[in-house]
C-alpha cells in the first residue's frame, strides 16, 4: 500500500523475492538472499550498489535513501562478534533507518534483470543459450557471434568504462562467446569444456593465464565490480517505475 509517498518495505521485499526467485536458486553458503536488515517498514527512496559495505551505506544515507539494494550482501561467513567497525556499521544502519536487501546469484541469472543478460545485451549478443553449469544450473549465457577479439575488447571497454584484461589463449576471430559476470575465472575450464572460444567474466587468479593457453581459449576479465553493476540498477529502476519511488546508483568501484 502506498501512503503519503511511501511504500511498505514488506511489499517491496515480496515483489523482489517473487521476481528473483531467491529461494529457488542455490547460492554460495551464507549468501542470505533477500532482506538482510529491516528498517521501520517504510520506503521513500531506493539506493542500489554492487557491494553492501559501510561506505556504500553512508553514501546511500547521504542520498536520503532508506533502502539499499546490493548484489554482494553483508553475510558470507561468520559475522560475529559485533565489535569495532562491524558494530559501528550495524549501528549506522539502525540509526539511519536504512534497510538492506541483497540478491547474489538470483540477480546474476535473471533472464531480464540479470547481470549476464544485460551485459550480453549491451555487447549485442543475440540468440542466447544457457551456459556454464555450476550450482545445479547454468549460471551464464553464450552466443554465436563473429567478431574480432580486438573489437570485442574495444566494445567491452566502452560498456564497462574500464580497460579489460585479455588472456589471449584463443583465436583472434571470436565465434563462440560465453559470459559469466563476477569472479568465474578460476573455473574457466567449465567454459572451455562447454565449447566457447572466448570467455568473458570479471576476474580470475594469476595461474589462469597459462590455463587459457593450454585450453586454447580467450579469457577477458572485465572486472568483478564493473561486470556486476547492471543487475542492481535494473532492479532498482523497475521498482522505481512500478512504485513511483526515486532511486539512485551508489558508484563505489573497487578497481577489481
Amino acid at each position: 500500500m502506498i501512503v503519503m509517498g511511501f511504500i511498505a518495505l514488506k511489499q517491496i521485499v515480496k515483489e523482489c523475492n517473487k521476481e528473483l526467485q531467491n529461494y529457488q536458486i542455490e547460492d554460495w553458503p551464507g549468501a542470505v538472499n533477500g532482506l538482510q536488515v529491516e528498517n521501520n517498514g517504510q520506503i521513500h527512496k531506493i539506493a542500489a550498489a554492487v557491494d553492501g559495505t559501510f561506505a556504500t551505506a553512508q553514501k546511500a544515507v547521504e542520498q536520503n535513501a532508506d533502502l539499499l539494494i546490493v548484489h554482494h550482501g553483508l553475510f558470507w561467513n561468520k559475522t560475529h562478534p559485533w565489535t569495532g567497525r562491524k558494530y559501528a556499521f550495524m549501528k549506522f544502519l539502525m540509526d539511519h533507518n536504512l534497510a538492506v536487501y541483497s540478491s547474489h546469484l538470483p540477480l546474476d541469472v535473471h533472464p531480464v534483470l540479470g547481470n549476464n543478460a544485460l551485459l550480453c545485451k549491451a555487447l549485442g549478443l543475440n540468440s542466447l543459450k544457457p551456459f556454464f553449469k555450476d550450482k545445479g544450473r547454468e549460471l551464464g549465457l553464450r552466443a554465436g557471434k563473429k567478431i574480432l577479439r580486438a573489437k570485442l575488447m574495444e566494445n567491452l571497454e566502452g560498456i564497462l568504462g574500464t580497460k579489460p584484461t585479455l588472456l589471449p589463449g584463443g583465436p583472434e576471430l571470436c565465434q563462440k562467446i560465453g559470459v559469466v559476470t563476477g569472479g568465474a575465472g578460476a573455473e574457466l575450464a567449465i567454459a572451455a569444456r562447454e565449447g566457447v572460444d572466448t570467455f568473458i567474466t570479471g576476474e580470475g587468479p594469476h595461474w589462469t593465464f597459462a590455463l587459457a593457453e593450454d585450453l586454447g581459449i580467450n579469457v577477458i576479465y572485465g572486472g568483478h565490480y564493473a561486470t556486476e553493476t547492471f543487475g542492481v540498477k535494473a532492479l532498482a529502476e523497475q521498482l522505481s517505475d512500478r512504485y513511483k519511488l526515486p532511486w539512485t546508483f551508489i558508484d563505489h568501484p573497487t578497481g577489481l
